[in-house]
């Protein structure tokens, strides 16, 4: 598999961040459509405190939002990861791989053969309230890979929903910012066309690369407002990160701010929620998963979409310090935790990442083949 011409995050990092998305997805996951007053009655004052909602065999669910992330994992994989990667390549794999995740979402059990490892999973054949648009869009041709990312694009033109948003971290392990930007937001214009839609994806995989690869969240956000200006359509989703870092220096997060911030289902509000949450994070003391539950707590204790936000808010956090750093008590209760790391370190070996497994080209091919049936 190819590697990436810029330095690639840890595998510490990497794995952090796919399963710190996990961590928030799932924490949020039973309370997603309660209004506060409803979160605060059912598990008190301080709202919810833990994972909830769980298995007979005592695991917390996870929702699309993981299921979405794997299969952008699965889609980089098959597309290439390098700097060199063109747009219609990159494109052209992601469309499949989401194309497999619809799969899963109108299907009862995979192929046989399944296409790759990740189609395989029986796990995945569940529908988890899985964001309107997302399918609409998939039943739709794709859009041109080198239209410019201005206007509206051709799927959904008037959607701009957090499944942009909640899907795209990967974008930011693989590339530098400015390439993580550019094929998070064209890919996201895959299923949604509003402007902000696309473009808040790109700016969260841009921050994403950035910490991962140890660039403090205030450098990392500057430097992606700097990004997100250069397209015409960047108001909306500038001015929700903007909104996020004020809120973040006045105040630690409680429902009624983080409301203010946005509710989260719509992209730039679901960015700006799960990066308020994240920076606070970064003025709190104590150790780092203490520190860390808190501020996924934050992320989705509130009115809006929590486990987007949460997922949002588990990516940047986990990119940022690390599998290591992860509240471990929830990590090892949520489900099929060893398929969401397995995806996570093909990638970080796939990267070249020096601590990741190597592996070799019959791995590569029994497990990501050159797409199959479309």
């Amino acid at each position: 598999m190819p590697s990436t011409n810029i330095t690639p995050p840890s595998l510490d990092r990497v794995r952090g961040c796919v399963l710190g998305g996990a961590i928030g997805d799932a924490l949020g996951n039973p309370i997603e459509f309660d209004p506060t007053d409803v979160i605060r009655a059912e598990y008190g004052s301080a709202g919810l405190t833990g994972l909830t909602g769980l298995t007979p065999d005592g695991f917390a669910v996870i929702t699309d939002d993981t299921q979405m992330t794997l299969f952008t994992i699965d889609g980089l994989l098959r597309g290439g990861t390098t700097n060199e990667a063109s747009p219609s390549a990159v494109m052209s794999e992601m469309y499949w791989a989401y194309q497999r995740w619809f799969r899963t979402q109108n299907q009862r059990e995979a192929q046989d053969p399944p296409d790759g490892w990740l189609a395989g999973e029986a796990w995945l054949y569940h529908r988890r309230a899985p964001g309107l648009a997302c399918l609409s869009g998939l039943r739709s041709e794709p859009p041109a890979p080198n239209a410019p990312l201005h206007g509206a694009g051709p799927v959904n033109p008037e959607s701009k929903g957090y499944g942009t948003v909640m899907r795209s971290a990967p974008f930011g392990l693989a590339w530098g910012p400015e390439n993580a930007f550019e094929h998070a937001a064209r890919c996201a214009r895959l299923t949604h066309g509003h402007p902000t839609g696309y473009l808040a994806a790109g700016a969260f995989a841009a921050i994403v690369s950035l910490v991962a690869r140890d660039t403090g969240f205030t450098a990392a956000i500057e430097e992606t407002l700097t990004i997100v200006a250069r397209y015409p359509d960047h108001r909306e989703t500038t001015d929700a990160i903007v909104r996020a870092v004020n809120a973040a220096a006045t105040a630690a997060p409680t429902p009624e701010r983080v409301e203010r911030v946005g509710g989260g289902w719509i992209a730039e509000e679901a960015l700006a929620v799960g990066l308020y949450c994240a920076l606070a994070a970064e003025s709190d003391t104590g150790a780092k998963p203490e520190v860390i539950a808190r501020a996924l707590l934050a992320s989705v204790n509130h009115s809006g979409d929590s486990d987007s936000t949460g997922s949002i808010c588990g990516n940047l956090l986990g990119a940022r310090h690390g599998r290591d750093a992860l509240p471990i008590q929830w990590l090892t209760h949520v489900e099929h935790t060893d398929a969401i790391d397995a995806a996570a370190i093909d990638l970080a070996s796939a990267l070249g990442t020096p601590d990741a497994p190597p592996r070799d080209a019959d791995y590569w091919r029994s497990r990501y083949p050159t797409t199959g049936a479309k």
